[in-house]
């Protein structure tokens, strides 16, 4: 089965990957595959798609279903691949999981229904009858800022006895939540436990995380787990040095733009500066300007970044 090749818990860094796109509806297949080849050099320990950086909401079924198969067919075994299949229609998230199932991914993430906000009682209920469908292991998905719900702690508890449910990844950036979740998950040793927002790597490893899904390794992947192996050989020299770089790039490369799209655009212009793919954004939003782009640039070179050769 696919999930055998799953780690529980699964640790490291698995970054959320950017959907590479020409156009409304065309996914930039070489971008596509130079990216990942990019991502997994830098030594990272899964990769998760058609998640908020991926911009999957804006994406249609036809498009996330040739990225899932693209990216399992490259990827071939090599780390684990988590496929997102949040949604407003119970139905389409099934679907799509077992197209992930078929494509040969390792687990699904799923994220709590948006537009109409659940009550807990009904988001447990939601879980515990979606889960029975999956064809793969799910992670759960806390995004409060993008779904107007959070994952209680004591809908956490709940799930944990869910068959199937083997992680949550949280996006929340409340560190006071990760402390409650992190009490919660010991009664699980398989379960795992992971930080959305990349300014809290070092830390939430710190104190117990299993690892993160941060949107800075699309773009440097080897200091993200560098980051991740300080962190939990406790070497606090280290990550005090590597978390100042995250949160440079955090001050730079994502605070171009002015919205709450800046840091999947500043993540997909960076990526185009380096020549790795395309940064056409999926409508609403589009890719930055040439003022913009030059700035990206500045960034990257202060960073010591440089393009790729073809």
């Amino acid at each position: 089965m696919n999930a055998t090749l799953l780690p529980k818990p699964l640790r490291g860094v698995i970054p959320p990957v950017v959907t590479p796109l020409v156009d409304r509806d065309t996914l930039d297949t070489g971008g596509a595959e130079r990216l990942v080849e990019h991502i997994l050099a830098g030594g990272v320990h899964g990769l998760f798609i058609l998640g908020t950086t991926g911009e999957a909401p804006s994406l249609s079924y036809r498009l996330r279903r040739e990225f899932i198969s693209h990216v399992c067919r490259q990827v071939g075994g090599r780390v684990p691949v988590l496929v997102g299949v949040t949604d407003t229609s119970f139905v389409e998230s099934v679907n799509l999981a077992k197209h992930a199932a078929e494509a040969g991914a390792q687990a699904v993430v799923l994220s709590a229904p948006y537009y109409f906000p659940a009550g807990q009682p009904e988001l447990l209920e939601y879980v515990q009858d979606i889960a029975a469908e999956m064809p793969l292991p799910m992670f759960l998905y806390n995004m409060p800022s993008h779904t107007k719900i959070t994952f209680d702690p004591a809908t956490v508890a709940a799930a944990l006895d869910i068959p199937g449910v083997v992680g949550m990844k949280d996006s929340s950036a409340q560190m006071i939540y990760f402390h409650k979740l992190k009490a919660i998950c010991a009664e699980r040793p398989d379960f795992s436990l992971l930080v959305g927002p990349e300014e809290l790597l070092g830390e939430s490893v710190l104190f117990g995380a299993h690892g993160g899904v941060n949107g800075g390794a699309n773009l440097f992947p080897r200091l993200y787990v560098d980051l991740y192996e300080a962190a939990l050989a406790r070497d606090l020299e280290k990550v005090a040095e590597l978390h100042a770089r995250v949160i440079h790039i955090g001050q730079t490369i994502y605070s171009v733009g002015k919205h709450g799209s800046a840091f999947i655009k500043g993540l997909k212009c960076a990526l185009s500066c380096l020549g790795v793919c395309d940064d056409f954004m999926a409508e609403p939003f589009h890719r930055f300007r040439p003022e913009h782009r030059e700035q990206i640039a500045g960034y990257l070179a202060e960073l010591g970044a440089k393009p790729q050769v073809a």
